[in-house]
């Protein structure tokens, strides 16, 4: 099975070089974002998942994304904004990545080859795609766009 490496270089929402270190030992829920998609209220229900396991040691980490329909086009600043004010997002939200391609983050190379999508292509087809991580680091399940936060309440409960 395939772990993510704590040791990633990622940069906060607003701007700060840091790592995943400070997640280690916590069920993680790292999905790409994007503010005018129509899986943005997606948001309300992260949240939720936030609010209802984070004193339990759960976390959802938010990586904004631009690639796909162009459904990310604001600034770190203006995301950060947005997400807060409009969802209440209170999970940790990171600078802008690429999830595919040359550029993809190093995260997002790691997270797609320890869970492959259908056919074990390891593309990431859309915004809110989900990986599910547990607490030592292994990337559990990944869940397509379509599936809501909600849905996923009883697999992070059995994590934790």
């Amino acid at each position: 099975m395939g772990h993510i490496d704590y040791s990633t270089a990622v940069t906060t929402i607003d701007g700060q070089q840091t790592d995943l270190t400070a997640h280690r030992g916590r069920v993680l829920l790292i999905v790409n974002t994007a503010s005018l998609c129509g899986f943005t209220p997606q948001y309300d229900g992260l949240e939720a998942l936030q609010d209802r396991f984070s004193a339990r040691g759960f976390s959802v980490l938010g990586f904004p994304c631009n690639q796909f329909g162009a459904q990310e086009p604001k600034s770190e600043a203006e995301i950060a904004t947005f997400c807060r004010v409009r969802f209440g997002v209170s999970f940790p939200l990171y600078a802008k990545v690429d999830v595919n391609g040359p550029d993809a983050h190093p995260l997002f190379q790691q997270l797609k080859r320890a869970k492959p999508g259908l056919l074990g292509s390891t593309r990431i087809k859309w915004n809110f795609t989900k990986f599910l991580v547990s607490a030592d680091g292994e990337v559990v399940e990944r869940f397509a766009p379509n599936a809501t936060p909600a849905s996923l309440a009883d697999r992070i409960d059995g994590l934790l």
